[in-house]
């Protein structure tokens, strides 16, 4: 307890307790992380509205709809570097529902023809996020070294995705799936690392990019599960 005098007759007493104050930050870390997961929920769920509305959409639109996803994901950063936390969600919802409609037309053929591609790889996308998000938050480890490794990694896992479909490469799905998941398990790691350690003011970007790794790491299980290029 400190005595802070505020003038003569006048002392206002302040009481400084390193526990409560520890209490404190575990809160609003705790509230931070229901947060953002709670967004990242929504965001999965917009994303299974539009496999469902875009079930007969053909692959033109669903090219236009990873475009304007693309946009929404730089309106995101934009609204949410201004202050703007509501525009910022709503576009985080609005890329959820565009990346849905972008990949509808593959989601209905797997299930129409094989259904229980889709289960297994929504099984495995839970099990691979929880573990991989578990480790990053858990770690005292500052992981933003991570960053730089990661984004050349996706290039050449771009790269190699073009080359694969003009050359012929035995087994390159797997290939490219497999390196696709530990690529996004880094990601899913540092992201969560990057939760640790964030304010309320990140609390959208880093949903985004969560909810991001989980739509990709999805796509990679279906891709393996589905033994289809």
């Amino acid at each position: 307890m400190t005595d802070t005098s505020a003038g003569a007759g006048e002392r206002r007493w302040h009481y400084e307790d390193p526990a409560l104050g520890r209490s404190a930050v575990e809160i609003d870390a705790r509230t931070l992380l229901g947060q953002v997961m709670g967004l990242v929920a929504v965001a999965v769920a917009f994303a299974a509205l539009g496999a469902y509305l875009g079930r007969d959409l053909d692959g033109a639109v669903g090219l236009l709809a990873f475009v304007a996803a693309f946009a929404c994901i730089f309106g995101l950063n934009a609204a949410s570097s201004k202050g703007r936390e509501q525009l910022a969600i709503g576009l985080l919802f609005a890329l959820g529902l565009l990346l849905g409609l972008a990949v509808a037309p593959v989601i209905a053929d797997y299930a129409e023809t094989d259904p229980s591609a889709l289960w297994q790889a929504a099984g495995a996308t839970a099990a691979f996020v929880a573990a991989c998000g578990a480790y990053g938050y858990a770690t005292s480890r500052d992981l933003s070294s991570w960053a730089r490794t990661l984004f050349w990694a996706l290039l050449a896992l771009i790269v190699f995705g073009i080359v694969a479909i003009f050359v012929s490469i035995p087994n390159s799905h797997i290939i490219y799936a497999i390196a696709g998941l530990a690529i996004f398990g880094g990601f899913t790691i540092y992201d969560f690392n990057r939760l640790r350690r964030a304010d309320a003011s990140s609390a959208v970007v880093i949903a985004a990019s969560i909810f991001l790794d989980v739509f990709n790491v999805f796509l990679f299980f279906l891709d393996l599960f589905g033994g289809r290029e």
